[in-house]
Order: C-alpha cells, then structure tokens, then sequence
C-alpha cells in the first residue's frame, strides 16, 4: 500500500487511536517523559527517522521552516503500514490545522511574543517552532506519542533552534497551567475527546485567563461540535497544491479564536 492510501488509512483510524490514547491517560500520568536541550536521543531512532523522512519546507503554508517529513520520496511512502516499526506516524504529517497556525504565529509575531506558549497536540512540532522564532518567552510542546518528540529535536536542529522542552503524556484533565497562550491543531476528530479539550480549556481559560487558539480546515467533526459556537473566526488561508492533494479535497485552514462564554457547556 502506497504511503498516499496509508495516509488516508491514518485519517480514517485517527479517531479510534487518540481517542483510545487520550482516554485511557486522563487525570494526569504518574511516569512521562521530558526532552530539552541537551537530552540525548536514542541513536537507532534518530537514525531510522533520518533515513525514512525528507527534508522539506516545500507544498506547505510555512517555507520558513523545514520540517523531516514522510514524503513521495521515503521508502514507506511505498512500503505496507504494519512495516512501520513505530506506531502510526502522525507527526510525520504536517496537517492543515498546525499549518495555519504556524503561517499566522509567523506573520504575527505579537501573538507569541514575550509570551508563555504550550503547543498541545505538537506533532511535527511546526507551531511550536514558529512560536520559538517569532519570539515567546517559553514553549512547551506536548504530544502522546514519545516518536513524535524525536521528531520534533530534529526539526528544531533543522531550523538551527536550540530545542524547546517537550512533554509527552496526557495534560487534558490535568491542573490548568499558567499559559499565556495554548495553541493546538487538528485535534477535533473524536466527540469524547472533543469533549474533554472544550472542558479543559475552558477551565485554562476561567482560571489562567489563557488565550487559545485553534487551528483546523473544517473537519466535521469539528464544525458540528458545541465548542464551535463558542469560536470566533481569526483568519483564513488557502491552502497550497499539494496539501489539498494530501488532505482529499481540503481546500482552506482557518485559525480560531476560542472565547467560552462564563458558564458555557
């Protein structure tokens, strides 16, 4: 199975595997792990992601960063799924979501700076670059997947970034950290776990008075969920060629401004 079919595979089989992921992490991780600057990665998967992703800055929203990829060009672009020896490589996908709000971090740099940043969801880590180089005063990259978290140190390498501190376990339920700003991408593709961000960042939001933005193209899953009468539209970008080819017909990205009203459900 060509990667372009895997690929649709991974958006089909997304919902049932971050959902199953996130659920069964709620209310905090007793054990998680931390990277930051000068943390070694494991040598055999820092090569493997070397050998199996590209180099690119091409086909996306954001040519100012160049991000390890899985591409026409990687074996497993051709290669069977299951061959894949490292779960389902969502990080390796640069989504329209995270796409938008990296252009719009990058074209608004007050957004971020001198500000404190948690990119939830960070995958490929794109957001949370474009967070470091518009120039906040703190980034903290999340993601449940400790593969993604190698990607991201080698992204940040790729953009001469000294990198940022990543988590890597399940915050949604946790205590509200004092963030300036919480950015995710792409994260509405399950009504339970849809659920679980409207109720946590609604508690950041009562509690820290955090600012949240969304990024995401208009999945349904996200346009027919409650949180979306609580979004405020912040701007719109059409998307390049080849993301429209790779996301099946997507054709725009929109952040959002998510602004709960007090008592909102």
């Amino acid at each position: 199975m060509a990667f372009h079919g895997w690929k649709w595979l991974l958006l089909l089989n997304r919902q049932n595997f971050f959902a199953k992921a996130w659920s069964s992490r709620r209310g905090g991780w007793k054990r998680c792990c931390h990277w930051s600057a000068g943390k070694s990665l494991d040598p055999e998967v820092k090569a493997f992601l070397e050998e199996n992703t590209e180099v690119t800055n091409s086909g996306h929203l954001t040519p100012e960063i160049r991000l390890r990829l899985l591409t026409p060009r990687c074996r497993f672009w051709r290669e069977k799924p299951d061959l894949w020896p490292y779960g389902d490589p969502f990080w390796a996908i640069y989504w329209p979501g995270g796409q938008a709000l990296s252009r719009y971090i990058l074209d608004n740099p007050r957004v971020v700076k001198g500000r404190s940043v948690l990119d939830l969801g960070s995958g490929c880590g794109a957001t949370a670059i474009a967070a470091v180089m518009s120039g906040a005063s703190q980034v903290l990259a999340n993601d449940i997947d400790p593969i993604a978290g190698v990607a991201m140190i080698l992204n940040c390498e790729l953009n001469h970034l000294n990198p940022f501190p990543i988590t890597i376990k399940n915050i949604i339920n946790s205590e509200a950290g004092n963030w300036d700003l919480i950015v995710l991408g792409d994260m509405f593709y399950d009504e339970q776990l849809a659920d679980g961000l409207h109720h946590w960042l609604r508690k950041c939001i009562r509690i820290q008075q955090t600012e949240v933005l969304i990024g995401d193209p208009g999945r349904h899953q996200f346009l027919s969920h409650s949180i979306h009468s609580h979004l405020h539209k912040v701007i719109e970008y059409s998307l390049p060629e080849y993301t429209r080819q790779e996301n099946h017909g997507l054709t725009s990205s929109i952040v959002w401004s998510y602004q709960p009203s007090n008592g909102s459900e």
